[in-house]
């Protein structure tokens, strides 16, 4: 790992655990996430400790994806550190992917507010499924782009929109006659209505997860980022670093949960002694450490394929699929080493384990993934018999 990596890691878990944990029972806290109010206040801060948006340098430029490993393990130590230091999901992929294709306009004028942590942005991609729309397979997009003088006019339904509720900045996917689009939209527009915030078990993202109409909204040719018809591929360049990171955040998340269990099974007795020394807890929390450990092997490996300049798609799954798994291991051992404890909002602990669920599902299920190598096995097979 680099010296400025370590430096800038250590500045961030020291800002999330002595600023950003204390506002862990903020009554802003709701069922939909933290309040717009809470997280400017947090970034306030963390501007003011100089820790906003850390994967990005003052010249525009990313950290290497092994550094942001690192970076963004550090913001993951609290389900609000994400948010607070500007490295939380859709907003980090969205930037990612506006630095990556946007033109020098765009990037002014969508890319910049997020960066400086004045904007929150929404990626408007899945679709209802009563509509037959996109969910797991986006080839199954129903929402429309039709080209009209110097405007696209896009009509559709979106679903789980994360954050769309409160968001500035919207990436918007329909399609046109020459296939997948992908549209910058400032919000809120008239056009664009919240049908219904969803009731999930996560918790952590402002905004929640929306039900989104979209009728005759009229967008600007040069705000269609690239060309038509590429959107899938501007799609693939945002999903591999998108799925790793959501890995990193959550591996953080997992980390402070084990600490949390573990200070309770050493000061916790039953049965005449320590529950640590109680051979089905201790066994436990070893099988903790050997999963948060393989977890972030996966990640620095995958990390390292992208930072050799490699899409890393399969190398991306695999990863998405072992973390999440794993994660979902540790957090479920966090709450029953807790016991009763751990079923309650007293620690962050039962929360880290909603929202680990939610994982699984989010940018890809572990089931899509696994479908996708098998598929490529096949491909590798039947390559092999030639």
């Amino acid at each position: 790992m680099s010296a400025r990596a370590r430096e800038i890691g250590a500045r961030v878990a020291a800002f999330v655990r002595a600023v950003v944990v204390p506002y862990e029972h903020d009554p802003r806290r709701t069922a939909h996430g933290p309040s717009d109010e809470l997280v400017a206040e947090l970034r306030a801060k963390a501007r003011a400790a100089g820790v906003l948006t850390p994967h990005i340098l003052p010249d525009g430029s990313h950290l290497s994806q092994r550094e942001t490993a690192y970076v963004l393990r550090q913001s993951g130590l609290s389900p609000l550190g994400p948010l607070a230091v500007n490295t939380a999901a859709p907003d980090e992929g969205n930037m990612y992917l506006l630095g990556k294709v946007g033109t020098a306009d765009q990037k002014r004028r969508f890319l910049d507010p997020l960066v400086r942590g004045e904007a929150r942005s929404a990626f408007f991609m899945t679709e209802p499924a009563a509509d037959g729309g996109a969910g797991s397979d986006p080839s199954m997009m129903q929402t429309t782009a039709v080209l009209d003088g110097n405007h696209w006019v896009v009509n559709g339904r979106k679903a789980f929109i994360t954050g769309a509720e409160g968001a500035r900045v919207g990436i918007v996917m329909a399609k046109s006659d020459d296939g997948a689009c992908m549209f910058l939209v400032d919000l809120p527009d008239p056009a664009i209505t919240i049908e219904r915030v969803l009731d999930t078990i996560d918790s952590s993202m402002p905004g929640g997860h929306a039900v989104v109409r979209i009728e005759n909204l009229r967008i600007p040719a040069d705000q269609m980022l690239g060309h038509s018809g590429e959107g899938f591929k501007y799609a693939q360049i945002r999903l591999a670093p998108a799925r790793l990171s959501h890995c990193m955040r959550w591996l953080g998340a997992c980390v402070r949960a084990n600490e949390i269990a573990t200070d309770y099974a050493n000061r916790r007795h039953a049965f005449g002694k320590p529950l640590i020394d109680h051979e089905g807890v201790g066994f436990m929390l070893a099988d903790n450490l050997i999963d948060l450990k393989q977890a972030e092997l996966m990640i620095d490996w995958c990390a390292d394929v992208l930072d050799a300049g490699q899409p890393g798609g399969t190398e991306s799954s695999m990863t998405k699929v072992a973390v999440s798994e794993a994660l979902m291991r540790v957090a479920d051992r966090c709450v029953q080493v807790m016991g009763g404890t751990g079923v309650t909002g007293d620690t962050i602990v039962e929360q880290v384990f909603r929202e680990v669920r939610a994982f699984r599902i989010y940018d890809g299920p572990t089931e899509v993934h696994k479908w996708s190598l098998a598929k490529k096995i096949k491909r590798d097979w039947k390559e092999g018999q030639k």
